[in-house]
């Protein structure tokens, strides 16, 4: 009778197998990494701290008999926050996105998704100010995207053209939409325009993103603007970045970026960065300041940061 219910099993086992790699197939990549950071000012000058990183992303994809294809991603990162309620929880973002040449894609995230404006709202230099981590400094105001939205992407009609739109539900509040366009199509240019509202007629916002690499060298320039009712709460953030590849490497990278809301200072960041990449691993060491941190002109609002990491993909 055991061996009964072994066979029964084993042949189940295996027409499940065969029945997904009909279907479409499943790859898991990952990622880890160890860093060590310091920062100086105010009271920030509390010595190294040592942290680890760690990541898993499961993807699936495959056609259906329509022709109509279909992929899966789901991520598991112990960093995840915590904001969705589920306290400690290594779940972070996932999603499935339908697609056909024709029809172009639509992409609905169930957790982490981003709206056509948020994928470009981020700094050329690469959001140095978050690497502060300060609750109290002074940061550009990001809007759409979350959970449970939807972002469509339109068949290519132009070449070098991408279009796409998104739209995030709010529940009883106003949802809120954007659009984005990408532009690729001179050889080393690549040229983002987006914009979108956070879900009411007083609060939008755009983005401009410039990306230019000839040799060596690749140049990025980033403007992005927040508006609501009242100018005290308005964003505009403008960044650059320089970066030079000294082989396949070795590289080198230097950015900057410039926060303004209302009267307050400005807040200023700059950072220079190295990474040297070999067999799926990465040394990287980093130096940044941040002025003006909280929006004043306070000394203990200056900070300085350096910080090294080594990081492994898989």
């Amino acid at each position: 009778m055991n061996n009964l219910k072994k066979i029964g099993l084993s042949a189940l086992a295996g027409s499940l197998v065969a029945t997904s790699a009909f279907a479409g197939e499943m790859s898991v990549a990952g990622g880890a990494s160890i860093n060590v950071e310091h920062t100086n000012g105010g009271a920030a000058d509390t010595g190294k701290t040592f942290s680890m990183g760690n990541q898993l992303t499961f993807s699936g994809s495959g056609e259906l008999d329509n022709g109509l294809n279909v992929a899966l991603s789901f991520v598991i990162d112990q960093g995840d926050d915590s904001t969705t309620g589920l306290a400690n929880s290594p779940f972070d973002s996932h999603s499935v996105t339908i697609s056909s040449d024709s029809m172009g894609s639509l992409k609905f995230s169930g957790e982490g998704g981003s709206s056509a404006l948020s994928a470009l709202d981020g700094t050329a230099a690469g959001d140095i100010w978050d690497n502060f981590d300060i609750a109290s400094s002074v940061h550009p105001t990001g809007l759409g995207g979350g959970n449970n939205s939807m972002m469509y992407t339109l068949p290519a009609m132009i070449d070098g053209v991408a279009i796409n739109a998104s739209y995030t539900p709010r529940g009883t509040a106003d949802s809120s939409t954007a659009f984005g366009v990408t532009y690729t199509g001179v050889e080393g240019l690549t040229a983002s325009y987006g914009m979108g509202d956070g879900g009411n007629e007083s609060t939008d916002g755009t983005a401009v993103k410039l990306s230019y690499a000839f040799g060596p060298i690749t140049v990025g320039y980033s403007a992005y603007e927040h508006d609501t009712t009242g100018t005290a709460s308005d964003d505009d953030t403008t960044g650059y970045q320089v970066s030079y590849t000294v082989s396949d490497e070795l590289s080198v990278t230097y950015g900057a970026e410039e926060i303004e809301r209302g009267t307050l200072e400005d807040v200023e960041t700059f950072m220079i960065s190295t990474a040297y990449t070999a067999g799926g691993m990465t040394i990287s060491a980093s130096m940044a300041e941040i002025d003006n941190m909280d929006g004043t002109t306070t000394a203990t609002q200056d900070r300085e940061r350096w910080a090294l990491g080594l990081s492994f993909a898989f």
